[in-house]
């Protein structure tokens, strides 16, 4: 993706020695899954980040993270489920000995899970398994739906303005901060009767409007990912990091890592693709990313897309 990007003087400011990026990096607590990655160095080589990334985007049917967590313990999964969900709907068990994979639960702490590869069925006569369990990881084509005007107006709760210009062929977009003084309306009740909240204006996010609708959630996608990687700083920390001050270089790598998860998962074709797989093949060793960031900002974009999200808390 051609990534048109710039920093305002707001963000040339002088950190006294030390960037944002530098002293998040120091904070172990808020990276525990980078701080395992370094030790352990895993995925620091190309060839299995690349593993990991292209399993993560064909493993739609968990969040990226849980995916990713997935992978960590069993890198060859194909699908998993808790074991209610085997012995319910599948009408399978779990074999005797299985090792169950830890992954985050949705309004609680963890959950246990099992692949395919772990369960038998419970008695002969048991169906066949669908397409989905038994070759989830099909090819799908895809075209852009609601996605992009859910996106557009979620970003709204993040200060965020979606605004499309005439651009030529190799302008996509930018985001960028934005002058301050100036409001979003948010829309966060339609009934009984319509109600707006004022959220302050932090960036533009500019797009390209000669581009297909794909191409223009490609772009966004790409963007947001700069916001929620923490590239153009933070109106809030517990919200995203502040991350400022990393090479551009890596920088452009977690981006396009997000765009490539987040559109892949959707069968929307994305030049992210193109990007990572020549990186791969001319460096031996990725940068030195956080995997956090990245498959956190995926998660959140991905449901920015999927559903209407609640204002931000400001404390």
């Amino acid at each position: 993706m051609i990534d048109i990007f710039y920093q305002t003087p707001l963000e040339l400011e002088d950190w006294n020695g030390q960037s944002p990026a530098e002293e998040w990096d120091q904070d172990v607590a808020r990276r525990a899954l980078d701080e395992l990655f370094s030790l352990t160095r895993q995925y620091k080589f190309s060839k299995d980040f690349q593993e990991l990334i292209n399993f993560v985007a064909r493993f739609r049917f968990y969040a990226p993270f849980n995916a990713m967590l997935v992978h960590i313990q069993l890198p060859g999964a194909k699908f998993v489920a808790p074991p209610q969900k085997w012995l319910h709907v599948y009408d399978r068990r779990i074999k005797t000995g299985a090792r169950p994979l830890v992954i985050l639960q949705p309004m609680g702490p963890v959950m246990f899970v099992f692949d395919v590869s772990d369960t038998e069925p419970i008695h002969e006569k048991a169906l066949p398994l669908p397409s989905g369990v038994d070759c989830p990881f099909e090819v799908r084509g895809g075209r852009i739906g609601a996605e992009l005007n859910l996106t557009t107006e979620n970003a709204k709760r993040d200060g965020v303005k979606v605004l499309e210009c005439e651009g030529g062929s190799q302008r996509a977009g930018e985001i960028k901060r934005a002058q301050p003084g100036k409001y979003l309306d948010v829309l966060v009740k339609q009934r009984p009767k319509v109600e707006y909240a004022q959220v302050k204006l932090q960036y533009e996010l500019l797009l390209n409007s000669s581009h297909s609708a794909e191409a223009k959630y490609a772009t966004m996608v790409h963007e947001l990912a700069h916001l929620y990687c923490g590239h153009v700083g933070t109106p809030n920390n517990k919200w995203w990091p502040d991350r400022r001050g990393l090479v551009h270089g890596i920088e452009e790598f977690e981006a396009e890592s997000v765009c490539y998860l987040v559109c892949t998962r959707l069968g929307i074709d994305n030049p992210s693709d193109e990007y990572l797989s020549g990186y791969i093949k001319t460096n031996e060793e990725v940068p030195p990313i956080s995997l956090e960031c990245v498959v956190k900002a995926a998660g959140l974009i991905e449901q920015m897309g999927r559903e209407r999200l609640p204002l931000r808390k400001e404390k």
